[in-house]
């Protein structure tokens, strides 16, 4: 972990540049050094069928999801959260001064104990 989600209504899909977010994101998450690199990934889920507001205009949002591993300070926690937002609103920036957009963004710490995984990514980074 971590796992980055961005679910973002499809009228915005050439636009929104994921991939060049994704590349920061990651960039980011593995500058902090909390995280180990082999477990960061970042995702797009596309919705092509959503309401918003008065669904009176071209409306678009991207909500963004970080799940991380349990067993961070609340600091680092925060540092983390702030700094991804401050990327995302950068990245978005442009976007927003051209057309109606919403943003969010929510850090998710996983279940200790009921969170499963296997990778063997890992081994390239020790």
């Amino acid at each position: 972990m971590p796992h980055f989600y961005a679910e973002c209504t499809e009228n915005i899909r050439q636009q929104a540049e994921l991939p060049a977010l994704f590349a920061k994101v990651n960039s980011a998450l593995a500058a902090t050094g909390v995280f180990p690199l082999g477990g960061i990934r970042s995702r797009a889920i596309w919705l092509d069928t959503w309401q918003m507001a008065d669904g009176e205009q071209d409306y678009a949002f991207v909500h963004m999801t970080l799940k991380i591993g349990a067993g961070r300070s609340l600091e680092s926690r925060q540092q983390v959260s702030e700094m991804l937002f401050a990327l995302i609103k950068e990245h978005f920036a442009a976007l927003m001064d051209s057309r109606y957009l919403a943003l969010s963004f929510t850090l998710e710490e996983l279940h200790p104990t009921l969170n499963y995984k296997q990778n063997n990514v890992h081994a390239l980074f020790t």
